[in-house]
């Protein structure tokens, strides 16, 4: 595959180090003849002296030589190591404390490692740790485990700080913590740049790239319309859509029907999400022709408006959507990634054949779909 994004949205990563593009495309430079990532921290390039390449063995055959510094060649990056170690932590000891003398002992800069921390997951450390505890003692008080005693088990020194960071976070008082529903949110690596998933216990609620426009919006409607909180944490529904995707990406199968969803909207879009999902991987279909599906042959705008506000990219395929004269249009989470998953599935059915009886596999709505209370 070698569909690019535009030349001046790539240049424009580069001289700000995007890690979302990492994996995305690898640059290189022609005054040296070196070839680097898009968040390599050497000196940046004039505009005029770089070429862009889907694929490190791309640069290679045009003649350059991997970067020592950012190693293009490895694997795509995870999170930066402070990061990674400071989610070690956290994940070994919720209810444990980490101060900023205890980071510094550790060897980890407080200040660098909340700006990670808040570009690669969105949120600051802090309010990663305290969901993390939340969470965990929401899961002891609803095992047996009592107030008081999953307040000390999080590390809580007086019972008005637990109960104050509790109803914060859930919204409820730990007392009535049975009646306490959350939803938990993954960050999901693609190579396409990051995802973040959402779901609950009855089914996965959202699945957006990260630099979509208005994501916070939607996530915080999310908040408002369930009436429940968004924290940190896994369930079996974000396990299935993280195995899923990689299949997805690496070209191996088609994101299953079986993934239960929880669709929140009105009727109409309701309607036209589920139309959605009747297109089969390696095809499209028009404005006027899903308009025509729904029952309203005059309603494209309303049908590309419900396009639109669909919060399950990829699970609900708003991407093969197009206009009647074949032009991409537009895409929530930009064209030039729309571009890249029709051409990836196309390429996707033509070597794997079976993969194509997912085409009879069609989602009986009424019986699978979790419609919104």
């Amino acid at each position: 595959m070698s569909t690019l994004p535009p030349a001046e949205v790539m240049y424009k990563a580069l001289l700000e180090r995007d890690s979302s593009f990492e994996g995305i495309f690898w640059v290189g430079v022609k005054t040296t003849g070196i070839f680097c990532r898009p968040t390599c921290a050497a000196r940046k390039p004039r505009e005029e002296n770089v070429e862009f390449f889907a694929a490190p063995q791309e640069a290679l055959y045009a003649g350059y030589r991997p970067c020592t510094r950012c190693r293009p060649l490895e694997l795509i990056k995870s999170a930066p190591e402070p990061v990674q170690r400071l989610c070690e932590i956290v994940d070994k000891s919720p209810s444990g404390k980490i101060t900023s003398r205890e980071l510094r002992d550790m060897g980890i800069d407080p200040s660098t490692a909340r700006r990670q921390f808040r570009k690669y997951f969105g949120m600051t450390f802090q309010a990663y740790h305290r969901a993390r505890r939340m969470g965990v003692a929401l899961k002891e008080i609803r095992a047996g485990e009592t107030v008081i005693g999953a307040q000390i088990d999080q590390g809580f020194d007086s019972a008005s700080g637990f109960f104050e960071a509790f109803k914060q976070v859930f919204g409820n008082a730990p007392s009535r913590a049975d009646a306490v529903r959350c939803l938990y949110t993954r960050w999901l690596e693609t190579p396409l740049g990051a995802m973040l998933a959402v779901a609950g216990d009855d089914g996965l609620y959202l699945l957006e790239f990260v630099d979509r426009r208005g994501l916070e919006k939607e996530i915080s409607d999310l908040r408002h319309r369930t009436g429940m909180a968004i924290v940190p944490g896994n369930n079996p529904h974000l396990e299935q859509i993280s195995r899923e995707l990689k299949d997805y990406f690496e070209g191996k199968a088609s994101i299953t029907l079986s993934l239960p969803l929880v669709i929140i909207g009105s009727p109409f879009e309701k309607e036209v999400w589920a139309a959605l999902q009747t297109i089969p991987p390696g095809e499209t279909r028009s404005y006027t022709e899903l308009a025509q599906q729904v029952g309203k042959p005059k309603g494209m705008r309303a049908v590309g408006q419900a396009n639109g506000r669909n919060r399950l990219a990829l699970v609900i395929p708003c991407h093969r959507v197009i206009r009647a004269d074949g032009n991409l249009c537009g895409y929530g989470g930009q064209v030039w990634r729309k571009k890249w998953l029709l051409e990836h599935e196309r390429e996707m059915m033509t070597r794997n054949p079976a993969t194509s009886a997912v085409k009879a596999d069609i989602r009986q709505v009424n019986g699978t779909i979790n419609a919104a209370r």
